[in-house]
């Protein structure tokens, strides 16, 4: 099973739409309990580039 990428800092960023935190979008971490572990395996290969370009305030 994969592990949520939640680190407990929840803030979403309205402008980017992707929490601080984890760089999931809302509709991911909604979502999250439902998916398959495909589909996280899949959320979770994208977070390292998302955090890389995430244009901080």
């Amino acid at each position: 099973m994969t592990q949520s990428p939640c680190i407990q800092i929840c803030q979403i960023d309205p402008d980017q739409d992707l929490c601080v935190g984890c760089f999931r979008t809302l509709a991911e971490i909604a979502a999250w309990g439902a998916m398959s572990d495909a589909a996280r395996d899949a959320v979770m290969a994208q977070l390292p580039e998302r955090e890389r370009r995430y244009d901080q305030p």
